[in-house]
């Protein structure tokens, strides 16, 4: 099939937390015979800070916004299937409406959500948002978390076909590499400083480093350059996905953290923790509702609920133990959550909406009217 994606970058991971999700789904579905084209919007600065340039599994389209919007969706409607994310970050209103245009007995048009608790907290705060009008004529909403709960909440508002379709690991791109001492620590974190985050990294990863002041702490990340930072906590700036295998494995312990939004709808490993696990890095996360739905807390991945819980997790695990956690998290992502099996899903979906065993919204509603027409025939 011919795919085209509309997306905020697969080229360049700075301020871009999907890309490494983008980039493990579509390289396996080109895997499974897809075609690709990503088209992402020329802005902040993204191009001239590009770490995977060039893919060999996409076609990809640099454009300006919104004046070369309608020459893509021209070349959309000649695929079949195209797919609009959330969060491009450029006209994502005009696209959410535009793409519906694409939409043909040819052509499935998809909205795929990579951040569904942002984006169900603003259709709930603004009943006249024109995406709720928007949804049921999707042919398929997709979620890359979130579970049954985003689920329920996307049905109720209209959504057909709708899955979710989980973060994974790429073991072509993160793996176990040798150990840095210039990024070795005791505990690492890193994420961009976010509103929507900021206060949990503050409990689960800076009070942590008050309360262990005989610990190494390495934070890594855009924005915290004006943070007021412990004396044990070292911040190294923009980590680049290159640079993602190199200080998973320096560090004893890697932390995650997740966003308010994403902690509390649950279900929604984000991408850190699969690309922790590749690396064979033993992981301590904060608690979410879903946790156990991937790894196995104790044996496969640490839970805490405090900054209290990660000090003790760092005082009483030694080297020995976190090597075993991350080898036993590694298999379990390996067998249970690589992208391959993800694409797998997906590839499904889109064969199945091709060959017309999943209905299309217009194809529902002829099908209404047919049922209707032929009621009042028989009255």
């Amino acid at each position: 099939m011919k795919i085209f994606v509309f997306g905020s970058s697969l080229t360049s991971t700075y301020w871009n937390g999907a890309a490494t999700y983008y980039r493990g789904i579509y390289k396996n579905l080109h895997r499974l015979g897809h075609e690709i084209t990503f088209a992402e919007p020329d802005i902040y600065d993204r191009q001239s800070r590009q770490d995977a340039p060039n893919p060999d599994y996409a076609r990809g389209r640099v454009y300006e916004t919104p004046r070369e919007i309608p020459e893509l969706l021209r070349e959309g409607e000649r695929c079949d299937v195209v797919i609009k994310h959330s969060g491009v970050g450029a006209e994502d209103a005009l696209l959410e409406h535009q793409v519906l245009r694409c939409q043909s007995p040819c052509t499935r048009v998809v909205f795929w959500d990579v951040d569904a608790p942002a984006t169900l907290a603003r259709l709930n705060a603004d009943p006249n948002d024109p995406f709720h009008a928007l949804i049921p004529a999707y042919d398929a909403i997709l979620t890359y978390g979130g579970g049954d709960p985003v689920l329920e909440q996307y049905r109720r508002l209209g959504a057909r076909n709708c899955r979710a379709v989980y973060n994974g690991l790429d073991p072509d791109t993160h793996y176990a590499v040798p150990e840095d001492e210039n990024f070795g620590c005791d505990l690492l974190f890193v994420g961009h400083r976010l509103p929507d985050r900021e206060r949990r990294v503050e409990e689960y990863f800076l009070k942590a480093a008050l309360l262990a002041p005989e610990l190494s702490f390495v934070l890594g990340g855009e924005g915290w350059g004006g943070k007021d930072l412990p004396n044990n906590v070292r911040w190294i700036g923009h980590v680049s996905s290159e640079m993602h295998n190199l200080v998973n494995c320096s560090a004893r312990m890697v932390l995650n953290v997740n966003r308010d939004s994403m902690a509390q709808t649950g279900f929604s490993p984000p991408t850190r923790i699969f690309e922790a696990a590749g690396a064979g890095a033993c992981v301590i996360t904060d608690l979410w509702n879903g946790v156990d739905q991937f790894f196995t807390p104790g044996a496969e991945i640490l839970t805490a609920s405090s900054a209290q819980d990660v000090v003790n997790h760092l005082r009483r695990v030694d080297n020995r133990r976190a090597q075993e956690i991350g080898s036993a998290m590694k298999r379990r992502a390996l067998h249970d959550h690589s992208y391959a099996s993800r694409a797998v899903e997906v590839d499904r979906l889109f064969v199945d909406m091709a060959a017309g065993s999943i209905l299309s919204p217009s194809m529902v509603a002829k099908q209404d009217a047919l049922e209707s027409k032929s009621g009042e025939n028989a009255s």
